[in-house]
């Protein structure tokens, strides 16, 4: 009998904790998280402190659904090009920091996470600033390099593709920089890790395609804006939080 009822109140403890789990509203802080530092990039309702790239309103291709960011395919454009509505948060530059990110990709979907973005007028956000790839590992047309699957150090460090969930599920990677020595990890795994303004940067810079960009070649920054990519698929983004270290 004791059995019996302990079984049964670990049962209900469990039941209660998924259902405290599934209640638990998105882009909002735990209290322990904001203890932490945890500040919210996104508050799930509208764009306040998200801008173009290199201009000083949204884009047009970008809403909000389903408590989430997202950014449609441009008007006139095919899949696959983007319509220049690359975003960044505009109200500060970081330096040290943990970034944590949501993200869901439609089929065949192409996106990327930006630090340390470096505005160049006339210039892709992604002239100046690494680049963690967010793509639909399966079906993307760009799936056949393995540093250009998700959770990359695009085209310069590869990530482990059994960790990321395929299009139309959730992923949380989480970027993190402290002195330059940085981090990328795939749904609670560590899949990256690279260390900024070294030889082994140097040598990354050399063998991938952005061996000839000014803005890497010149250096990049040593802080930056949050950016996210406009690569002509729909894409979700939400829990957007950082804390700085």
């Amino acid at each position: 009998m004791r059995k019996s009822i302990l079984s049964a109140i670990f049962m209900a403890v469990v039941l209660l904790g998924a259902v405290s789990a599934s209640a638990q509203k998105v882009n909002q802080l735990t209290k322990k998280e904001k203890k932490q530092g945890w500040v919210l990039l996104f508050n799930g309702e509208n764009f306040d402190g998200w801008r173009q790239c290199n201009a000083e309103n949204m884009p047009p291709n970008w809403t909000i659904e389903d408590d989430a960011m997202k950014v449609l395919l441009g008007e006139g454009k095919q899949p696959g090009h983007g319509a220049g509505g690359d975003i960044l948060f505009g109200e500060k530059k970081f330096k040290d920091f943990e970034l944590s990110i949501d993200w869901k990709a439609s089929d065949q979907g192409n996106s990327g996470i930006f630090y340390y973005v470096r505005e160049v007028p006339g210039k892709p956000i992604y002239f100046a600033a690494p680049e963690v790839q967010v793509l639909d590992n399966e079906n993307a047309s760009d799936n056949k390099i393995d540093t250009h699957l998700a959770g990359s150090l695009y085209d310069m460090v590869a990530a482990d593709p059994a960790t990321v969930n395929p299009a139309g599920s959730w992923n949380t990677v989480v970027i993190k920089v402290k002195d330059g020595k940085a981090t990328h990890s795939m749904n609670g795994k560590e899949v990256v890790s690279y260390t900024l303004w070294t030889p082994e940067w140097d040598a990354l810079i050399e063998n991938s395609k952005f061996k000839n960009f000014p803005g890497f070649t010149e250096g990049i920054a040593r802080e930056g804006y949050i950016g996210l990519q406009d690569h002509g698929y729909p894409i979700w983004f939400r829990n957007i939080k950082i804390r700085e270290l």
